[in-house]
């Protein structure tokens, strides 16, 4: 090898070390961190988790007394004349007026049936609330981006299958042409493996482009730059010991859409305690000092002025609004039995899907085993093909159906593992178990 033809491979393989390089190899622990940091939806969940946490003050249930300062400056000018009893009289144009009224006023409801205390606890729950839709936009989100990681890893699989039939097919284009070229094969069997090799590549382009939509897609749930070129790891580990009992177990404790039906029950008993308060009287103390000061250009009293300190309270309570109260109390009763009809729906909603969740578990992991021991066989057959095609003692078309038959047998292997990791993925969602 000369000096040129040596300097030319180790620029080849310079390229090829920086290419290999860009392309991060990314797991699937760091694609779900990642999108736990990035995702938007995510991002709007924390925020609104913690809105209702900053609501739940003791002053926003209306525990606290209030402060008010105000300032009232008061000024005209007037043409005034004023008739004394004696009958004289004085008249003033533009006499001006101003009054000047400022203090600080403060109330406190200190009884108003304990509705307030109702309310602080329904802002509580309303946090709780909060956080549980936060729980459920995480797990979805965690669950769309394993759904999306390991069908990027499944399409991985049936891009290697792809090439490996190629490798093939070329193999068989060289026997042909060679066997055409000593006069053991027609020109037709030429022909034919040059437009399967055709129709593979085709086949390949295809997949080539749904795996760059996949990377599209998962790059999109990171809510990262959709250009970013990644790899996924080749396994797909799934757990073969789920049970049934356990995960509905799970699913009664952190099944984010029964734990808010159960919150929004106790919201509703909350709500009818505040209705039920408005039949009890309302306290309220009231306070305040007070300055003021006028003065008159005409009049008896040219300034006047005082300051001082006010205080009372205010006490009232409804006895007839027109059976108000009544209706009321009956709604927010109806709305609680409405909250329990919904508690019990969501169970058998959530016991449904994980029953039929987990019966697409139990056969996607037989068909696991059994496309595991078809891919076997198949290989092993593609290969005794091979041999016999090579001596040619076999047509092109039993060696092309043993070769599809491979190929096929591969790609239902990898979708048989990535059904069977869907299923898992959807039993721990339900049961809101995904480990993140």
């Amino acid at each position: 090898m000369n000096i040129k033809n040596i300097y030319g491979t180790l620029i080849i393989l310079f390229v090829c070390i920086i290419q290999a390089n860009a392309q991060e190899v990314l797991t699937i622990e760091q694609a779900m961190s990642i999108a736990l940091e990035n995702n938007f939806e995510i991002k709007i969940a924390k925020n609104n988790s913690l809105i209702n946490e900053t609501n739940t003050t003791i002053g926003n249930a209306g525990m606290l007394p209030t402060a008010t300062a105000s300032v009232v400056d008061n000024n005209n000018l007037t043409n005034s004349t004023q008739v004394r009893q004696d009958g004289t009289s004085t008249s003033l144009k533009n006499a001006k007026n101003n009054s000047l009224t400022y203090g600080v006023s403060l109330g406190w409801t200190v009884f108003d049936g304990m509705k307030m205390f109702a309310r602080y606890d329904q802002l509580k729950e309303l946090q709780k609330l909060g956080d549980a839709e936060l729980k459920r936009t995480i797990l979805v989100k965690i669950g769309q981006v394993n759904s999306a990681y390991y069908d990027l890893v499944q399409q991985q699989h049936q891009l290697a299958a792809l090439d490996t039939t190629i490798v093939i097919s070329k193999q068989r284009l060289t026997l042909a042409q060679n066997r055409f070229s000593i006069g053991k094969a027609s020109k037709l069997e030429v022909l034919n493996a040059q437009v399967d090799l055709n129709s593979d590549q085709v086949a390949l382009l295809r997949q080539k482009e749904s795996y760059a939509n996949a990377k599209i897609l998962l790059n999109q749930y990171l809510a990262r730059d959709p250009k970013i070129d990644f790899k996924v790891t080749d396994e797909v580990n799934v757990d073969n010991k789920l049970v049934l009992a356990d995960l509905m177990e799970l699913a009664q404790k952190q099944n984010p859409a029964l734990e808010s039906q159960i919150i929004n029950k106790r919201i509703a008993e909350l709500q009818l305690k505040q209705v039920k308060a408005d039949r009890y009287p309302i306290l309220r103390l009231t306070t305040g000092y007070n300055f003021s000061e006028s003065q008159s250009s005409l009049g008896f009293t040219s300034e006047n002025s005082s300051r001082g300190l006010n205080y009372g309270f205010n006490a009232s309570m409804n006895i007839f609004d027109g059976l108000n109260q009544h209706r009321n109390e009956k709604v927010a009763k109806m709305q609680i039995e409405n909250s329990q009809i919904a508690i019990e729906q969501q169970n058998m909603i959530l016991n449904t899907q994980l029953s039929t969740a987990f019966q697409t578990y139990l056969t996607n992991l037989e068909l696991i085993d059994l496309e595991e021991d078809n891919e076997a066989i198949a290989k092993q057959n593609l290969d005794i093909t091979l041999d016999k095609f090579r001596i040619g003692t076999i047509t092109t078309l039993d060696f092309r159906t043993a070769q599809l038959n491979y190929v096929n047998a591969k790609v239902r292997y990898s979708n048989a593992q990535y059904e069977a990791k869907l299923s898992e993925i959807a039993l721990k969602e339900l049961a809101g178990n995904i480990t993140f």
